[in-house]
Order: C-alpha cells, then structure tokens, then sequence
C-alpha cells in the first residue's frame, strides 16, 4: 500500500443548473519521503488536487487515503485534527502579516506543532539569517516567497504541499529552495508536492503527475532525480 492513494477520485460542481467537471476519476500514488511534481496549465485541477488531500475541499467521489487513513470519508471535526498534525500547506497567494519581521513571520508556523524547525537554521538554509529582524514588507519579492515557504516548512509535519512556490524565485533561489525540499524527503521522510504550470522542476522529483483538464495524462517515476531544477525530464 503507497503512502498516499488516489483512487477514482472526482469532483464537479453545478453553477445555474451547469455541471463542471474539475477532477476526471483521478489515479495516482505517492510513497513516503518522495518529492512529488504536479504539473499542468491554469485551470487543469492541481491546486484542487492538494486542497482534496488537505482536507480543504470535499470530493465528489472517490477515495483518498493517507497511511492507510481513509480521509475522503472522515468528518469535517476529524478533517482539521488531521490537517493540523499531517499537513502544511504553501499558497501561491502571500498570506503573510506584512508588519511582523521574516523571523516573527517564519515562527508563526513552529507555533502550529510540538516539535517544530529550528527557525534560525532554517533562515540560515535561505540566505535569510542576516535578514531575519526586517519587516516582512521590507523584503524583496524573492525574500517574501522565501518566508512563506519557511514559515509552512517549519511546522514540521509529514505531508508539505506547495502551490506555485518556485513563482517569483529567482534560477538561484529556486535551487535552493528546492535543494532545501529535496534533503527533507530524504534525511526526514518528508513528502513533499509541488504544483507548477511549467517543467521547470519536473528533473528534481522522483515522482512528476502530469495533469489536464482533470484528467491524469501520465505519471513518471524519475529513477535518478536531480538536486536542483533544470530542463524538462
């Protein structure tokens, strides 16, 4: 049994009496402590995809389980214990308090478990230490992308979802960053999913999920996954 199943999952919503198929009978896995590439142009269903194994968003059928853990079906009360202790979640959107500095900013996210990252060194891993005491507002867009990654990161739990994270990174941050994810799937068993709309970071997964229209396209197993991004696999 993988970590994480996909299995026939659906989703479609009606507006004015018009249905809308989001997700298509959805088949995937995902094992633990593997770096998950979702890929697919706007509007092809990824950020659905981790707000479904989030807990966010409901399907319409299907299953989705987690460890063995049935969550499709759990209720709304189980959904968020869940959430709380498994996942943590990187938005596209910046969802940061502008008025607090890139270290207040990062600990906001250590306060969400019992036994978070270190901050410190978690900045130190992004060229953020010397930065730590400027306002949030203060930083460049590539800092400010930077902070809202480390403050999900270092809630430290085993699921890490990341929605358009590599946007407004520089080719250098970018490495980093996903140098950064790749050593906590493998020294921590991390299991981390990125969405993107481009094959930019599809060489550094192990696994890349190609996605349209809701419609799984193909899944390719990357047997030797490079550390930092490059050219499309």
């Amino acid at each position: 049994m993988a970590y994480i199943e996909f299995k026939n999952v659906c989703l479609e919503y009606y507006t004015n009496k018009i249905k809308t198929k989001v997700l298509k009978k959805v088949n995937f896995e995902i094992e633990k402590g593997e770096l998950v590439a979702i890929i697919g142009s706007k509007n092809a269903g990824k950020t659905t995809l981790l707000n479904i194994l989030s807990g966010i968003v409901k399907l319409t059928s299907g299953e989705v389980l987690v460890d063995g853990l049935l969550i499709s079906n759990l209720t709304r009360h189980k959904l968020t214990k869940f959430r709380r202790k498994n996942v943590s979640f990187s938005l596209e959107d910046d969802t940061m308090i502008k008025n607090l500095t890139a270290e207040e900013n990062v600990e906001l996210g250590s306060d969400l478990c019992d036994d978070p990252l270190d901050v410190n060194v978690m900045l130190k891993k992004l060229n953020l230490l010397k930065k730590k005491d400027n306002f949030y507002s203060t930083l460049s867009l590539s800092e400010q992308k930077k902070v809202t990654i480390l403050r999900s990161l270092a809630k430290n739990v085993s699921i890490f979802l990341a929605d358009e994270i590599t946007k407004s990174l520089d080719s250098d941050d970018k490495n980093k960053v996903l140098k950064l994810l790749k050593s906590l799937c493998k020294k921590q068993k991390k299991t981390i999913i990125i969405t993107s709309d481009n094959d930019d970071i599809t060489t550094v997964a192990d696994r890349v999920i190609k996605l349209k229209n809701g419609n799984i396209l193909e899944v390719v197993i990357n047997k030797k996954p490079k550390t930092t991004g490059g050219k499309k696999c």
